[in-house]
């Protein structure tokens, strides 16, 4: 067997900049800034080289070549989110009673779905901006992770059980994502 070597290179835009120390990348653009630990992949080797980002691994098992990978997604999805950033919408969907939605600090509210007297709590992130416009649910930030893990805290929030889904189609739910242009 021989030796799998995998090397790729990220070009970094002008106006972002990038500082790494040992597996801490840290990337800074227009919209915020990022920093993000890649130490649980110690043989993975992330430097800097002018304006491109370079990673290195050898000896790539399936396992290795996988984490490798996923770590070039996050750093690509870091400098797009400094540059752009992200947009999820849900909507608001009730047949029966009429739900109300609100954000509250750190926290989306969401009352009276399906006639239920508890007020039903999702956490909001920090970095990510949540507005209700009407029977829509926009969530925006820089961090990829941080807006889709808030969406999918509010979807989960809403979620109904013992109930005829036919019958009862009554939830938020996410419909659109999009990177800001």
């Amino acid at each position: 067997m021989q030796a799998v070597m995998l090397k790729e290179e990220i070009d970094v835009p002008n106006n972002v900049s990038v500082e790494i120390r040992g597996f801490l990348v840290k990337i800074k653009g227009p919209k915020g800034e990022i920093a993000r630990d890649f130490s649980f992949a110690k043989e993975i080797e992330i430097k800097l080289d002018g304006n491109k980002i370079l990673l290195e691994t050898t000896f790539a098992n399936r396992r290795k070549k996988a984490v490798f990978y996923t770590i070039v997604s996050h750093i690509k999805n870091m400098i797009t989110g400094v540059t752009k950033g992200y947009r999820y919408y849900l909507k608001i969907i009730y047949t029966h009673f009429p739900m109300s939605v609100k954000v509250s600090g750190n926290e989306v509210q969401i009352t009276n779905l399906i006639g239920e007297k508890n007020i039903r709590r999702a956490p909001i992130l920090p970095g990510v901006k949540v507005t209700v416009k009407g029977e829509d649910i926009i969530v925006e930030g820089i961090d990829l992770e941080a807006v889709a893990q808030t969406a999918a805290n509010i979807e989960q929030a809403a979620k109904i059980t013992g109930f005829d889904k036919r019958v009862f189609s009554d939830g938020i739910f996410i419909y659109k994502k999009e990177v800001i242009e």
